[in-house]
Order: C-alpha cells, then structure tokens, then sequence
C-alpha cells in the first residue's frame, strides 16, 4: 500500500477510531485525516458530503456511531438507531461517491441472535430474533452490513463489514450512566477501593459470558484486512475465549487491587446469556488477538488513572 494515500477515520477520537489511527501512525501512514464533530457533523448529509467531495479520502475506516451499554440502549432507543443509521447512510453513500478505494464498517456482535449457536459464525446474522436489550442498536448495524453488500454487488464498491466482540482499553467511556460492563466495573471498583468500601455492586447475576478484545487489536484486524486487499464480507473480530461476568469483575477487582467483595443486583438484566464470536474467519486470514485479558484490563486501568476526572 501506499504509506502517503489518504485515509479518513470517521470517529478518530472514540475508543474505536483513536485505536485505528495509532495503528496506521504506528505503520507509517502520513496522511491519516480526521474531524471532531464540532468540525463536521455526519449526522448532516449535506455537510458530510461537501467533505468528501473536498477531501476526497482513498480509504475509510467508519468508526463514529453512538454507543453504550445495556441502561444507555434501554433509555435512549430512538436515538441508538436513528443517529447510527443517519451517519451510516451518509458515510457509505459519500464515500461510494466520492470513488472511494475500500471502506471498513465498524459493526458489534450484538447484530447476531440473541440464542444463536456457540461460537457465533457469521453465518448466523438474521437467522433469529434480536437481544431485546440493544435491538435498536443492533438493527442499524444491521442496515449498515447490508448497505455495505448492496453497494459492493450493485455499484462496485469494495467495502467490508467488521463485527467486533467487546472491546475496551484506552479512550474508553468510563461514565457509568451510558458506559459499557468492563469500564463500568473499572470505575466502580477503583471508586470502592478509593472509599474504603466493604463492596462494590455489579448488574445482573455475574452468570452471563462475555467475550472482550483490547482495542488495540481490533485496531490491527481492522488494517490487517486494508492491507491484505480483502475488499467485502463480515469478519467476527475477537479473541475466542468468554468469561463470566462474575469472573470479569473478580479479575478486574484484582487490577485494581480492590479488596472487599462483589454485590450482584439481580434486580438489573443479564442480556443475552451468552455471546462467543467464532474467528476462525480472520484466522484462515491468518490474523489472531496478540493481548490476553489480564494484560488489557492493567493497560485500561492505567488509562483510567490518567483521566483527572475521575
């Protein structure tokens, strides 16, 4: 590839985005672009397409969408489909217009069933009913893969779709309103720790298992697929091993060197039971996750210490 052609990361200063413009920094690409949404406002059509039509980027990575967990998906539903569905459709219309080189769309493993089989293959995608917990969410993903494909079939285009597992590690949300589990279970056991707490409480049972991935992997996957010229279909990203939530909290718990106990509010929903990607997509490719999870719980948690408000 060429290290100087021009690369657009839509979300750059996201958990997401931030990981994939390190990466391409990191391998030597000169010309990695960027806009704050103070500066461009994909949510506006017009606007996003003066952008690329001024910039003209050869190779985008959409990383912007709104994003949350389970309280943020549950409060705020019209908002999660209907301010990642305006942004999909204007990022994958402009950049086909604009002639674009390859695009990656950043999905979410919670576009696969809620009760679908174990490991989840990609194959899976709409053969069952949704998690009820991140539905809206989870559909404008949904339309954002199949734009994707019909673009590629019908227009020529060369866009891949991505379906990360959980990820966290460095920019991550750590607001327990709208956060994800693993930041969530950061906060609250360094807040417990920093109180002199006999116990810190986490939603639901602890029984479900969850599949995580430092960012800064999917950030490799994601130019690992760039570089290698794979230019359409769904990847599952992730490590290819879950934990409980119980055993997730007790690890995080251990990072954070939190002593007390674990309070589970049973009263606050699980989600879907369980949730493994199968990755043997992105194996054949001959890609695979480098960070184990004790290692990127520690590098988060570092991170965390360095946001002041907190």
């Amino acid at each position: 590839m060429d290290r100087n052609a021009k690369i657009y990361v839509a979300g750059h200063r996201g958990l997401v985005g931030s990981a994939i413009k390190r990466r391409l920094e990191k391998g030597g690409y000169t010309n990695v672009i960027g806009r704050t949404h103070k500066e461009l406002d994909l949510l506006n059509q017009q606007a996003t397409n003066k952008f690329f039509d001024q910039e003209r980027p050869e190779y985008i990575f959409l990383a912007a969408a709104k994003v949350g967990g389970i309280n943020a998906n549950n409060t705020y539903p019209a908002d999660f489909i209907y301010q990642n569905l305006q942004v999909q459709n204007n990022v994958i219309h402009a950049a086909y217009q604009c002639g674009a080189k390859w695009m990656c769309f950043l999905g979410s493993s919670c576009i696969y069933p809620r009760e679908c089989a174990q490991p989840i293959k990609e194959d899976y995608l709409l053969t069952g009913p949704l998690e009820p917990t991140n539905e809206p969410y989870a559909v404008a993903k949904i339309m954002g893969i199949e734009l994707c494909n019909l673009y590629n079939s019908g227009l020529g285009t060369r866009f891949v779709s991505v379906m990360p597992t959980n990820l966290y590690g460095p920019n991550d949300n750590y607001d327990l309103a709208n956060s994800h589990v693993l930041p969530a279970l950061i906060r609250k056991a360094h807040e417990a720790k920093q109180k002199g707490d006999s116990e810190y409480a986490v939603w639901g049972t602890g029984n479900p298992m969850r599949e995580f991935l430092y960012v800064d992997d999917m950030a490799d996957a994601c130019v690992f697929l760039m570089e290698n010229n794979i230019n359409e279909g769904i990847f599952n990203i992730g490590s290819g091993q879950d934990v409980t939530i119980r055993e997730l909290a007790e690890t995080v718990m251990e990072v954070v060197g939190f002593k007390g106990k674990i309070i589970f509010d049973s009263s606050k929903p699980d989600g879907t039971p369980r949730k493994l990607l199968d990755v043997s997509r992105m194996a054949g490719l001959g890609w695979k996750a480098k960070t184990s999870l004790r290692e990127g719980i520690d590098l988060t948690y570092q991170d965390f210490l360095k946001q002041s408000i907190y």
